[in-house]
């Protein structure tokens, strides 16, 4: 292990072991005093008017989904395009072409697949 990576584990060790100190001492020395007022639901200082478990469209869920798929794709092209000049000029285009086609490749196959199960189509 290296020399400095010592500093950075005993500052992390010390971290965890202060949270589960003071998390554990309000566990254990904390008031419990449960009641029929504090069991209820709240929403913003409103009483509840009816069950809070309602049904959502999952369709919402899937566009979300497939959303952050997309957007972190965006997320991993840019980095790549500003090396990629670098790249060229230490003669490793090819293989950063290579890479970057493999990427998109997979991604492509995955977009192809949501297109035709109909994951796209908003009814």
């Amino acid at each position: 292990m290296s020399a400095q990576a010592i500093p950075i584990l005993m500052v992390v060790g010390t971290a965890a072991l202060l949270s589960l100190l003071f998390l554990g001492l309000s566990g254990w020395l904390g008031p419990y005093r449960p009641n029929s007022l504090k069991s209820t639901t709240y929403e913003c200082g409103v009483p509840a008017r009816s069950s809070v478990q309602i049904r959502f469209f999952v369709r919402f869920f899937l566009v979300a989904l497939l959303f952050l798929l997309f957007d972190l794709e965006a997320v991993f092209l840019y980095p790549w395009a500003i090396l990629f000049r670098s790249m060229v000029a230490e003669g490793r285009a090819a293989f950063a072409l290579g890479e970057m086609g493999a990427f998109v490749a997979v991604l492509v196959v995955g977009f192809v697949y949501v297109w035709k199960k109909g994951g796209l189509e908003w009814q």
